[in-house]
């Protein structure tokens, strides 16, 4: 069995007691009070037991105290996975947005993800999806634009027939006209 790693010197239970006193963070808490049993010289089994949790990781919030301190002992937000793409992919993947495809080197008349995905892998030799491009221009700033949809068969000659030329039904009546009153139950009422 190996030899238990010591705490700090410069606390003392009553000191993780106040500690956890003024403490928002629970599991800070039951941490702070397992390691101040320690300190008034309880086991690691029982501190333990304080915690809820096995003596293994008694030792790693020990470890984690000593190298930080009470903060150590709140929970932190998981790193996450690495970006696929480095800043100057970054910045020349919005310089290229921003520019807009030429047709005659790119192939393409607008950028859609898809040509997003080729021209970053025929220049930086970087695979990565569609979402994944699409998620790193939505961080950039841009804003995914798509035209109004038409009918394939529309003729914009024969738009304008089909048009509404009347004036609307408010401005047409003339500025003396009464409405006409209704009853309750919504027909007309008799004369005055």
């Amino acid at each position: 069995m190996t030899k238990a790693i010591s705490l700090r010197a410069d606390y003392d239970g009553t000191a993780l007691r106040r500690l956890a006193k003024k403490a928002k963070d629970a599991a800070q808490v039951r941490r702070l009070l397992a390691l101040a049993s320690i300190y008034d010289g309880c086991s690691r089994q029982y501190a333990s037991e304080i915690g809820g949790v096995t003596v293994q990781i008694v030792r790693d919030w020990v470890v984690r105290f000593n190298e930080r301190g009470a903060a150590g002992l709140i929970n932190g937000k998981a790193p996450g996975g690495r970006a696929k793409l480095n800043d100057t992919q970054r910045q020349a993947l919005a310089k290229i947005v921003e520019s807009g495809p030429i047709p005659a080197v790119h192939g393409v008349v607008r950028w859609r993800r898809k040509d997003l995905v080729q021209w970053l892998f025929q220049e930086f030799r970087v695979s990565v999806d569609e979402t994944t491009v699409g998620r790193e221009l939505k961080t950039l700033g841009f804003a995914k634009l798509s035209a109004r949809p038409r009918h394939y068969a529309q003729n914009e000659l024969e738009g304008e027939v089909f048009k509404k030329t009347s004036p609307p039904r408010w401005q047409r009546s003339g500025r003396n006209a009464r409405p006409t009153r209704t009853s309750k139950s919504g027909g007309p009422t008799k004369p005055e």
